[in-house]
């Protein structure tokens, strides 16, 4: 697996996201109360890219902003339709200051 620098871990604090290249496509990096999380960044029903929708914080839930499906980011896991299939999930680590995503 390689480790790909995303960001200075002060630069992502609670409740905000971040979009990533990694290779051909974007990885959704959440920071969900102190906790770190990454998913794949599209929607498992039309390939609507999560970063532009809503954020909960409360739930680590990311909404799609075409068609409203939501997904745990801990998980990927599709909580409600139209999507119905599972999001690829991708480690985080802190290193130093440095955030580095395992792809």
């Amino acid at each position: 697996m390689l480790r790909r620098p995303v960001c200075a871990i002060e630069d992502l604090p609670p409740g905000s996201m971040k979009l990533v290249q990694a290779g051909k496509f974007g990885v959704g990096v959440y920071n969900c109360g102190g906790e770190l999380y990454a998913i794949e960044d599209r929607c498992s029903h039309d390939d609507g890219p999560l970063v532009e929708g809503e954020f909960d914080q409360a739930t680590c839930t990311v909404e799609c902003p075409r068609h409203g499906s939501r997904f745990d980011v801990k998980t990927g896991k599709a909580l409600c339709a139209p999507a119905e299939t599972n999001l690829q999930v991708f480690e985080v680590k802190v290193e130093g200051e440095d955030l580095l995503l395992k792809v």
